[in-house]
């Protein structure tokens, strides 16, 4: 862009974001036009003749949130790093609570009232406004938002469990209650305590499902939930998130009931949905958890009764324990401590965050013990486990 206008006076007092444009790094920035004396602010005014003179066009959702940028500061002057990262299409943390701070509110219904979007576009209008609780975070989604990379993570997990849950249907001609079947059991894929050594079993039993019922609910809420949140927090944080949950529910079967199998991933699936109800409720904005705090707990309440009852009341005689029930509440726990964290996160770097760091930390202990404990806890406590099948 060519910036020829002449900068505003800057004054020699600064506010709490002023102190944040003069942190090290940003304060030596090279002169500019806009910001000669390498203040690290551009005056209101120069900041007016650069919007009237349309030498630095904007699109309305960035002219807005500069103008909310600008009324947040007490002497009407904007960060010149932040004019800079908004115009590359990037937010710092102090630019996002500048926004909330400001003084000017922006509209609400500006996404819903705005007409001649395609179906694609529509589609991502609705997963802002499901995903995103804060409506600054909605419209930036929505106006940023690419197709490239597509939510591949979530469909292709869904795609796996579908295609495997046909082909052991078709095998052994059940479709329900399929771990009463002794064939069924005996797949490399399924979580048995007996076969704790083979390691990828605490990540594959995933892809197994006791049933019709049980597959139908995961793959509902991966897609409904799952893919609207990869779509909008990315592949990285929502795969770590989903296997994370997995993982921990493996684990926590192998400590907390050490003699059942396990299938399914209710412990990914959990994980998901316990972090987005969390982060939704969390907010000063509820309009998004007014509509699902109701109807989502209910879903996963349901399906952790069924689990619990498949456990201790099997409908019919099996040769051993039925799966645990447990990597629900596992992959629960993952999600309000370790998934709120990367959801509420936006568009931030988890990296400079430091509470991200202990959860982080907290979990690889978690990781470190439980390894330790399926290496030794069996022998020593003389754990009887139904034989593998």
């Amino acid at each position: 862009h060519k910036l020829t206008a002449t900068p505003g006076p800057a004054s020699p007092r600064r506010s709490d974001l002023g102190e944040q444009c003069k942190s090290p790094g940003v304060g030596e920035l090279p002169s500019t036009p806009l910001d000669p004396d390498n203040t690290g602010f551009i005056g209101v005014e120069t900041f007016a003749s650069l919007v009237h003179s349309h030498e630095l066009p904007l699109d309305p959702a960035k002219l807005e949130m500069l103008v909310a940028l600008a009324q947040s500061n007490d002497e009407g002057q904007i960060c010149y790093q932040e004019l800079v990262d908004l115009i590359s299409s990037k937010r710092s943390s102090s630019f996002k609570r500048a926004i909330a701070n400001g003084q000017r509110a922006l509209p609400r219904d500006v996404l819903l009232d705005e007409t001649g979007l395609g179906f694609y576009k529509r589609f991502v209008r609705y997963v802002a406004y499901e995903i995103l609780p804060c409506e600054m975070d909605r419209r930036w989604y929505f106006y940023q938002h690419r197709t490239c990379p597509p939510p591949i993570f979530m469909a292709a997990v869904t795609l796996t469990q579908i295609i495997v849950f046909l082909c052991y249907g078709a095998r052994l001609n059940r479709w329900v209650l399929q771990t009463y079947h002794p064939e069924y059991m005996k797949s490399p894929l399924v979580y048995h305590p007996g076969h704790r050594a083979r390691a990828w079993r605490f990540f594959t039993y995933m892809f197994m499902h006791v049933g019709l019922e049980q597959l139908g609910f995961n793959a509902l809420l991966q897609l409904m939930i799952g893919v609207p949140l990869e779509m909008v927090h990315g592949i990285l944080r929502i795969s770590f998130l989903y296997l994370a949950g997995v993982l921990a529910g493996s684990l926590t079967v192998s400590i907390t009931d050490m003699r059942a199998p396990l299938v399914g991933g209710s412990g990914g699936v959990y994980a998901l949905c316990s972090a987005h109800l969390a982060n939704v409720v969390m907010v000063v904005d509820g309009t998004l958890g007014l509509r699902q705090a109701p109807c989502l707990p209910c879903l996963l309440s349901s399906e952790v009764g069924r689990a619990v009852w498949l456990r201790f009341s099997p409908p019919l005689a099996a040769s051993g324990p039925q799966p645990s029930f447990m990597a629900h509440l596992a992959g629960a726990i993952v999600g309000i401590s370790m998934g709120l964290i990367i959801l509420r996160s936006y568009e931030e770097n988890l990296q400079d965050q430091c509470v991200w760091w202990v959860v982080l930390l907290s979990y690889a202990t978690f990781l470190v013990f439980a390894v330790f404990w399926n290496i030794f806890a069996y022998d020593l406590l003389g754990t009887q486990i139904p034989p593998p099948p």
